[in-house]
């Protein structure tokens, strides 16, 4: 597999930014999530799964959806090491993604993913353009989906739904 995290490399200074460096890590046997307050330009809400080694991570301008009702848009961004789950902190101006970023909400998931009545790991099934998942955590306490819907230019376009019991 090529370095997940070149991307996300490439846009940091890392003698500038306390962001940590981090590398694609081992597979967990309880995947973990976490949803970071992000206020950069805008306010929004990172929503990372760990997925292959790394955080598979979307954008969420209006944070995750609270009752089935809600939609969201998510927009892909670039996967992050694991080490990030635990990042708060103040990304310094001018450096990619300059604000604050604080964790709003963390725990695990369980992916519920099928294709033909067998499971679909994470990381397939985000390449594949849709996962279903539980999350496990302080706030978020609930199924949810993730689904790719189109594009707009070059950037795909997702949403985030928490699904009916």
């Amino acid at each position: 597999m090529p370095d997940a995290l070149k991307t996300y490399h490439s846009k940091r200074d890392f003698k500038k930014t306390s962001e940590p460096k981090g590398r694609v890590a081992r597979a967990r046997k309880q995947p973990r999530f976490v949803v970071q307050k992000h206020r950069a330009s805008t306010l929004h809400y990172d929503f990372r799964l760990e997925a292959e080694g790394v955080l598979k991570s979307w954008a969420v301008p209006k944070g995750p959806p609270r009752t089935a009702a809600d939609k969201r848009l998510a927009v892909p961004t670039e996967d992050h090491p694991l080490s990030y789950i635990d990042f708060e902190g103040r990304i310094p101006p001018g450096e990619y993604g300059a604000g604050t970023v604080e964790v709003w909400d963390t725990g695990t998931y369980e992916n519920f993913t099928e294709k033909n009545g067998k499971p679909v790991p994470p990381g397939r099934a985000i390449r594949a353009g849709h996962i279903t998942f539980a999350l496990n955590g302080n706030r978020l306490r609930a199924r949810y989906a993730l689904t790719r819907v189109g594009k707009d230019g070059k950037r795909e376009r997702w949403l985030l739904v928490k699904m009916k019991r």
